[in-house]
């Protein structure tokens, strides 16, 4: 299976690889994206889900909050992005009206994250002139892994709510959230992309937070073995005409550390009205703003914004306070290399 995978590489031609497009997405505040969480109610419960209800709340906001907050980050609805997410999102019986009303008020594009159940008919509620993308979490390229970490039962319902969306039309992504539990598979998930249909395919990090940070043993994968899968399965992927995209982590000797809540804009909002700017900071009272009476209000110090101008070795600090495990030292004490910003992401196309 290895040299059959490894052949696929080879095969590609080489005008494909000429054509083969690499970069690092920079940061800009020409560009934002609003991560909106608008339930944290889930049918799964995976090992590694971040939602923390005693930071984000229990609560489902109903359709005139959502509306209300929508409209709080609107001033700048056509340069940013909105993804809505959970939760399960599809849980949600208002989502085909929160849809509609980040259309009416002008978003760059709409996004929903779902785990694949796809739950009060979505699909027979909204077009797909409705969202820009339907993105499906698979976190495995066998039942076996993936259900391990996301359930029994979630990788056939994954497939199934797949086929269904692109034979409707949606345009459709795929996130699969790279761990030691899962990476072992990830060199196999060019094959299965491959008949899927997807326009994009995302390769997430594992963030120790949530469930993530009560796991006993190392769930992060190292530097080493990041670099010799994770560009290599991205350029092969790529190689199907599928936009991969995936976070820098390590970044190489030259590069200036940047942090994406010192220079850029996003926001992680939560049912209970925290807003975060550093997803990182999500299991701690941290956040930047809170939303109070559908006012955003800045929290008083200190919280995340204080900081993000900090420079140290490492790179990110919130790495060194909060995900340490992500680091390492020489024997004089020095770090080995510097991590990014977890926001910083690579993509490669044709």
């Amino acid at each position: 299976m290895v040299t059959t995978r490894f052949l696929l590489i080879r095969i590609l031609p080489s005008s494909v690889w000429d054509s083969m497009q690499k970069q690092t997405v920079a940061f800009s505040k020409d560009s934002s994206n609003l991560f909106f969480h608008i339930l944290t109610k889930c049918n799964l419960s995976c090992t590694h889900c971040y939602i923390n209800k005693d930071q984000h709340g229990a609560n489902t906001l109903d359709m005139e909050t959502i509306n209300a907050w929508l409209t709080l980050f609107s001033t700048h609805a056509p340069r940013t992005n909105v993804i809505f997410l959970g939760g399960e999102p599809t849980l949600h019986p208002d989502l085909p009206q929160a849809v509609q009303a980040a259309n009416r008020l002008g978003f760059k594009s709409i996004t929903i994250d779902t785990n694949g159940y796809l739950f009060h008919n979505i699909l027979d509620k909204i077009t797909p002139n409705d969202i820009d993308f339907l993105s499906f979490s698979l976190d495995g390229a066998t039942p076996e892994t993936n259900d391990a970490i996301r359930g029994k039962g979630c990788y056939d319902q994954v497939m199934a709510g797949l086929k269904t969306a692109v034979a409707k039309n949606f345009s459709c992504s795929m996130i699969y959230t790279v761990s030691d539990k899962n990476i072992h598979e990830l060199e196999r998930m060019p094959d299965l992309v491959s008949r899927l249909g997807l326009k994009r395919f995302f390769i997430q990090v594992i963030g120790i937070r949530g469930k993530s940070s009560k796991t006993d043993g190392r769930l992060q994968v190292s530097k080493e073995t990041w670099l010799s899968i994770i560009p290599r399965v991205a350029e092969t992927i790529a190689g199907q005409g599928i936009i991969v995209t995936y976070p820098k982590v390590f970044l190489n000797t030259n590069d200036i550390f940047q942090c994406a809540g010192h220079v850029a804009d996003n926001y992680f909002i939560f049912p209970n009205g925290r807003v975060y700017q550093c997803p990182i900071c999500e299991d701690f009272p941290l956040h930047s703003y809170e939303i109070r009476h559908n006012k955003r209000i800045a929290t008083p110090k200190i919280n995340e914004k204080d900081l993000f101008g900090l420079t140290i070795p490492e790179g990110c600090v919130m790495n060194k306070m909060i995900q340490p495990q992500n680091l390492s030292y020489n024997s004089a004490g020095d770090p080995e290399y510097q991590i990014a910003c977890c926001m910083l992401k690579e993509e490669i196309s044709l």
